[in-house]
């Protein structure tokens, strides 16, 4: 194909774009994005319950309890409640891959494996393709909440939101008229923003993002080792910390407990095969001696997580991996099932689809336990150099800034799955869109405030069972 020939292609595949983006907005005008009404008989908290009921039981409680904590916390757990409501909202029919749980401390920096400090969407539990305006409202939402905790005015929590969207809107813009290939070339490496925009940055901001850069390559795989093994008898084991982390020879019995070391033993060993061929011979240069349970963030609470410690062959440098249980994705009753049967595999795809790099041990596998029940899990790298921000220790103007670098971010991951152009169409070159996700922002922030409150009420009540300071 020559060149002028590819480009009328490509010219012919934006045009067709734009046009259906024009047409979804005749279909759903960008005003209908501020549209939120709480559905009759909307039950968050029966929503929650019934989640609950495919987690280990012992664990459930301090799921809660984390939710308990704030509205922030509440809605970090909360993306099941959100998918329902949002499903009742507006919809373009731009479908995209979305990350299904956009809210802002699910963004952050790690390593590429070229060993660059990289800023990209970092947890993929829930993903699925879906219309791509859930996840800028989910994004936007959260800052308003975020901000609320924090002490902000009305008026700077509307501006934090606008930036997170306007941000989205133009560079989803801009990601339109490129071609595809620069398009999936793109990322925000860390470095590189720093050095570009040094010379507009307050000395303040200067000074914090290059610590928290210096931070985050601190935060690998051996100071993980470090924080989480000690050495016994010339034999390292995990560290117990229950019920946060417990050594899987201290769980009580129980299917629900999950496996034992053999079939943990199988996982590690059929995962590997999903990686690539060099990467396989890498995992098998390591074998597996120490399983701890862990339990993590806020939503995933309850869930199966398992910390793996892996001796290297030569005895030198041992690596921890993280077999985390993947379910149903939170989405898949509103924007229909995954074509993947296996949620392990459907996350890693997710990730890789939308990443700009992933961690070159992501994969996945599925264990079978005495009860017959089959539990899938994907599988990834403890932590290498992973910094995800302190949000409440934002200020109004770090938070705008950070909410932007999400909503770039996010555009950027959209761009990769959807049709760029029509949804840049759909978006136009007005503030509309970002003024219409804010107005549904503020709204659901309240919203989330009254579903914080009924937590609290449906705790006190004896009705839901919460353990705090876990």
């Amino acid at each position: 194909m020559s060149a002028q020939t590819q480009e009328r292609s490509e010219a012919g595949t934006r045009g067709r774009g734009a046009a259906a983006g024009k047409a979804a907005r005749a279909r759903v005008p960008l005003d209908a994005q501020a549209e939120f009404r709480a559905a009759p008989g909307r039950d968050p908290i029966g929503l929650l319950v019934e989640q609950g009921r495919s987690r280990i039981p012992d664990l459930v409680p301090v799921r809660h309890g984390r939710m308990l904590v704030s509205p922030f916390t509440f809605f970090r757990g909360a993306a099941l409640p959100m998918a329902a409501d949002l499903a009742a909202t507006a919809d373009t029919g731009l479908r995209t891959q979305l990350c299904g749980d956009a809210h802002l401390s699910n963004f952050g920096a790690f390593g590429s494996p070229e060993r660059r400090l990289v800023f990209d969407v970092n947890d993929f539990d829930e993903t699925l393709p879906g219309p791509f305006e859930w996840d800028v409202k989910r994004l936007a939402a959260s800052l308003v909440v975020a901000g609320l905790d924090n002490g902000f005015s009305a008026k700077q929590r509307r501006k934090v939101a606008l930036a997170a969207a306007a941000q989205y809107r133009t560079a989803m813009r801009e990601f339109a008229g490129m071609p595809t290939l620069d398009v999936w070339y793109a990322r925000l490496d860390v470095e590189d923003t720093i050095a570009r925009f040094r010379s507009q940055l307050k000395k303040r901001v200067l000074k914090q993002t290059e610590a928290v850069a210096a931070r985050s390559r601190t935060r690998d795989s051996m100071q993980a080792v470090g924080k989480l093994t000690r050495v016994v008898d010339g034999g390292r084991e995990i560290v117990s910390d229950p019920p946060l982390i417990v050594p899987i020879e201290d769980l009580p019995a129980g299917d629900w407990a999950g496996p034992e070391y053999a079939t943990l033993r199988a996982l590690i060993s059929g995962y590997a095969s999903t990686l690539p061929p060099e990467r396989q011979h890498l995992v098998r240069q390591f074998r597996l001696t120490r399983v701890a349970r862990k339990v993590v963030g806020v939503g995933s609470v309850g869930t199966q997580a398992w910390i793996i410690l892996m001796e290297a062959d030569d005895g030198r440098g041992p690596l921890l991996l993280q077999a985390k249980e993947a379910q149903r994705s939170v989405l898949a009753a509103y924007a229909g099932d995954s074509e993947y049967e296996h949620h392990g595999e459907r996350v890693v795809v997710g990730q890789r689809l939308m990443q700009a790099a992933s961690d070159i041990f992501l994969g996945w596998q599925a264990v079978t336990g005495l009860s017959g029940v089959r539990t899938d899990y994907y599988v990834r790298q403890l932590r290498d150099w992973k910094y995800s921000a302190p949000i409440e220790q934002m200020d109004p103007a770090v938070m705008t800034s950070y909410g932007a670098l999400c909503g770039w971010t996010l555009a950027r991951a959209h761009a990769r799955t959807g049709d760029r152009a029509a949804i840049a169409a759909y978006l136009g070159s007005s503030a509309r869109f970002e003024q219409a996700v804010t107005d549904f922002a503020v709204a659901y922030a309240a919203q989330t405030v009254r579903d914080h409150a009924a937590l609290a009420a449906a705790v006190a009540d004896g009705r839901v069972e919460a353990r705090s300071g876990v």
